[in-house]
């Protein structure tokens, strides 16, 4: 074999090499300092260094470096008159940039605006996240004694018809897979527990085209939902009201019910119309 055949290039060496000898481009250290910042949680918003080396099997030494140039750098805190850090305003920054970038919550925006208008209720728009559903835009409603939830909450799937819709591709493995310890965690008496439960649950909205949820994560409210699918076809994220009342009549849900579905629909067509690299979205559908 002559040495011209045996040489390749930089690139077609790259492109024959096993994704796991990906791992030569890692960062450690920025691998570190990620994953000490996902130690933090809503449960746990305060940590000590200490904890942090216990957490990450790094030496105190170690992690102390990584506190101080995530403090440094914004993304980390001292909490005042103590030894523990929390998450700081660097962090927020970073994720509402995030959510300002995504496509669906752009064009979302003003479609759940006018849902707010047109119902007077809070409207809402959300994606999921492994077991969650995060609220990535809002319209606030006229009820302003109402709460209303804030964009970056997180609520769990399981328990909310916005989840049941975002789950509604999966098959029974892979729910199983997403949720392989059971009973689910119930919120309400009208929380699913199995798999079984959501899995029916789940199919009676995907076949409806939209879910109402009526105190099955929080009593005293109720929820209208429809999904949005993207130009693939799949769900992509969920549109949603909320009623400050454990239950609607028959004939509000017909009057409202429409109203979510229409607004889900038009940002589903906005979203099936993105121009992307390679051709059309509306290219690829008719292909």
């Amino acid at each position: 074999m002559s040495r011209t055949a045996a040489t390749k290039s930089v690139p077609e060496a790259e492109a024959d090499a096993p994704a796991a000898e990906d791992s030569r481009y890692l960062v450690p250290g920025l691998a570190r300092g990620l994953q000490l910042l996902t130690c933090f949680s809503r449960t746990e918003p305060q940590l000590s260094g200490a904890e942090l080396a216990r957490r990450l099997e790094l030496p105190r030494a170690s992690v102390f470096r990584l506190l101080q140039t995530l403090e440094q750098t914004g993304f980390v805190e001292r909490v005042p008159d103590s030894a523990s850090y929390r998450l700081a305003i660097g962090v927020l920054r970073l994720g509402f940039e995030y959510l300002a970038s995504m496509e669906v919550t752009e064009l979302g925006r003003p479609i759940i605006e006018q849902l707010r208008t047109d119902t007077g209720y809070s409207a809402h728009l959300v994606v999921r996240d492994g077991q969650d559903v995060v609220f990535v835009a809002k319209a606030v409603g006229a009820n302003a004694l109402f709460h209303s939830i804030q964009v970056g909450a997180r609520l769990p799937a399981h328990a909310t018809v916005l989840g049941r819709l975002l789950l509604s591709e999966l098959t029974m493995q892979e729910l199983a897979q997403l949720y392989p310890t059971t009973p689910l965690r119930s919120f309400t008496p009208r929380t699913p527990t199995t798999l079984a439960q959501l899995r029916a649950l789940i199919d009676t909205d995907r076949a409806n085209g939209y879910g109402i949820s009526q105190g099955g994560f929080e009593t005293g409210i109720t929820t209208i939902a429809a999904p949005v699918h993207n130009d693939r076809h799949e769900v992509a994220a969920a549109i949603s009201i909320t009623v400050p009342a454990q239950q609607i009549s028959a004939d509000q849900a017909g009057t409202l019910v429409p109203k979510v579905r229409q607004a889900a629909s038009a940002l589903s067509q906005m979203l099936a119309h993105i121009p992307h690299p390679g051709g059309s979205a509306a290219s690829r559908t008719s292909a």
